[in-house]
C-alpha cells in the first residue's frame, strides 16, 4: 500500500496548523509590510480582508476540497477530477518546483542574519553594501542554504503525522508568541531625527491602518487592489499545489468548512501582526519612505533600524530572525511536500526515495541561485518592467505567471466543467454546512476567473 494513503495528519487542528504555518512563511514577513506601507496604508488592509473573505476563501476552499475528494498529490488529482484536465496536474506542481531553491537560497540569508545577531555582529550586518556583498560571495550563501535545506529535507522525511504535523504544532505557537510580542514592542518605540522630529510606534499604527484615500484615482486603487490579490496567494499558499497535498492527508470526518475558516481567520491575523510587527519600527526610525521591496526590506533596512535602537535591538533582531527561520521553514517544508507526495503518486516511490530526490534537486537549484550573484551574473529585462537574475526570474515565472494561470484554469474547470457541486458535495460531507455557498459559487464561476484574468495581462505588462 502507498505510503502516503496510510499517512493522515491525526486531526483538524494539525492540518489548521500545518497550512497556517506553510502560509505564514517569507512573503507575508517581507512583502506584506512593503506593501501596506506602498499602497495607502489601511487602503490595502480593507482590500486584503475583503478579498481574503472572498476570492482567498474561494480558492482555498477548492484546492482543500480537491485534496480530500482525489486523495491525491497536485500532479495527479486535477485527473481525477477531469480525465481531459490532467495536464493542469503538471502546471500546478510546476510552481514550488521552480520556487523550491530560491526559497532555500534566501532561507540561507535568513540563518546567515540570525547568526550574526547570535554572535553580535550587529553594527556589520546594518553596514551599508553589506547584503550586497554577502549575496555576491561565492561560499557562505550556499553553506548557509544547505543548512536551511537540511532543516526542510529532516522534516519531510518523517512524514506527515511524525514530521510536518509534530513539526507545526511545536513552532506555530512558537512562531505566534514571538510575532506578538515584537509588534507590542514597535507600538512603544519613539525616535528623534537630526532634524528634531519625534515620531512614535503609535503613530507608524495609524499609518498601517488607516485609508488614506487622498488623491487617489481608479488606476492607482485597481494596482492596490491587484497588489492585495497577488499577496494572498502567498498568504493563503494557493496555486502552489500545497493545499491540495495537505488537503488530501485530511480524514473524511474532518470538518472542512471549520477548518478552513480557522487557517483563514488564522492566516489573515497573522498577515496584518507582520505588518504591524515591522512598519511601525520603520516608521519610527526611517519613516515610511524608508520602506523597500523584497529582500531589502528585511536584510538591508531592518537592520539598520535594530542597529539604531542599541542593546535592544540586538535582542530584539536576534528573536526578530528566530522568528523568521521558524516562517521559512514551515513554508519550505509545505512547497518540498507537494513536490514529494506528487512524486509518491506518480512514480510510487517511498516517502524516504522522494524526499532524498527533491532535495537534490533542490540542492542543484540552489547552488545556481547562489551562483546567480556572482559566476552566473547576468541582468534579464522582465515582461512586468524589472530587470532580474536567476532568483528574480525563478519569481517572476512562478509567481506572477503560473500561479494566476493555474488558479484561473482551475475556476473555469471547476466552475463551468465539472461544476462548482463538485466541491459543495465534499464540503458538505458528514452533514456540515456550507454558510457562503453562494458566494463560492458566484467567486469561482465568475468573479474569480474575471480578476485572474486582470493580474495575468498586468503579469504580462498589458494593463496598469
Amino acid at each position: 500500500m502507498n505510503e502516503k494513503k496510510k499517512s493522515n495528519f491525526t486531526g483538524s487542528i494539525g492540518f489548521v496548523l500545518a497550512a497556517a504555518g506553510s502560509a505564514v512563511g517569507l512573503g507575508n514577513i517581507w512583502r506584506f509590510p512593503y506593501l501596506a506601507a506602498k499602497d495607502h496604508g489601511g487602503v490595502f488592509i480593507l482590500c486584503y480582508v475583503i478579498l481574503a473573505l472572498t476570492f482567498g476563501f474561494t480558492l482555498l476552499t477548492t484546492e482543500v476540497a480537491i485534496g480530500r475528494k482525489t486523495a491525491q498529490s497536485p500532479l495527479t488529482a486535477y485527473e481525477k477530477i477531469n480525465p481531459h484536465w490532467g495536464k493542469l496536474g503538471i502546471l500546478a506542481c510546476l510552481v514550488p518546483i521552480i520556487i523550491l531553491p530560491y526559497y532555500c537560497a534566501i532561507g540561507g540569508w535568513v540563518i546567515k542574519y540570525f547568526f550574526n545577531f547570535a554572535t553580535g555582529q550587529v553594527k556589520e550586518s546594518a553596514a551599508d553594501g553589506y547584503f550586497g556583498e554577502y549575496i555576491s560571495q561565492t561560499g557562505s550563501p550556499i553553506l548557509f542554504m544547505c543548512i536551511f535545506l537540511f532543516l526542510t529535507f529532516f522534516v519531510v522525511y518523517r512524514g506527515v503525522d511524525k514530521g510536518i504535523e509534530q513539526f507545526s504544532k511545536i513552532l506555530m505557537p512558537i512562531l505566534l508568541l514571538l510575532i506578538i510580542g515584537i509588534s507590542i514592542y514597535s507600538l512603544t518605540l519613539s525616535h528623534t531625527d537630526a532634524s528634531g522630529a519625534t515620531r512614535t510606534g503609535l503613530e507608524g499604527l495609524k499609518v498601517y491602518l488607516v485609508p488614506d484615500f487622498t488623491g487617489m484615482t481608479f488606476r492607482e486603487f485597481a494596482i492596490i487592489a491587484m497588489d492585495a490579490m497577488e499577496q494572498l496567494f502567498f498568504s493563503i499558499s494557493v496555486s502552489m499545489g500545497i493545499m491540495i497535498a495537505y488537503g488530501s492527508y485530511v480524514k473524511k470526518d474532518t470538518n472542512l468548512m471549520k477548518s478552513i475558516n480557522q487557517i483563514e481567520i488564522f492566516d489573515t491575523i497573522v498577515a496584518l501582526l507582520a505588518g504591524l510587527m515591522i512598519i511601525p519600527a520603520m516608521y519610527v526610525f526611517v519613516g515610511t519612505e524608508g520602506m523597500s521591496a523584497g529582500p531589502g526590506l528585511m536584510f538591508i533596512s531592518l537592520p539598520k533600524v535594530f542597529n539604531q535602537m542599541g542593546t535592544t535591538g540586538s535582542v530584539l533582531g536576534f528573536l526578530f530572525f528566530l522568528m523568521v527561520i521558524f516562517a521559512a521553514t514551515t513554508s519550505s517544508v509545505s512547497i518540498m511536500e507537494a513536490i514529494v507526495s506528487s512524486i509518491m503518486d506518480q512514480f510510487h516511490l517511498s516517502r524516504q526515495k522522494s524526499t532524498i530526490l527533491v532535495s537534490i534537486y533542490g540542492l542543484i537549484g540552489g547552488l545556481a541561485v547562489c551562483l546567480g550573484y556572482n559566476l552566473l551574473y547576468f541582468e534579464l529585462p522582465l515582461p512586468n518592467g524589472t530587470v532580474g537574475q536567476i532568483l528574480d526570474l525563478f519569481d517572476y515565472v512562478s509567481n506572477s505567471c503560473l500561479m494566476p494561470l493555474v488558479a484561473f484554469l482551475t475556476c473555469i474547470l471547476i466552475g463551468w466543467v465539472v461544476k462548482p457541486k463538485t466541491i459543495i458535495d465534499e464540503v458538505e460531507q458528514g452533514g456540515v454546512k456550507f454558510r457562503r455557498r453562494m458566494l463560492y459559487i458566484i467567486m469561482i464561476r465568475f468573479v474569480a476567473p474575471l480578476m485572474l484574468f486582470f493580474m495575468i495581462l498586468q503579469a504580462f505588462g498589458i494593463i496598469f
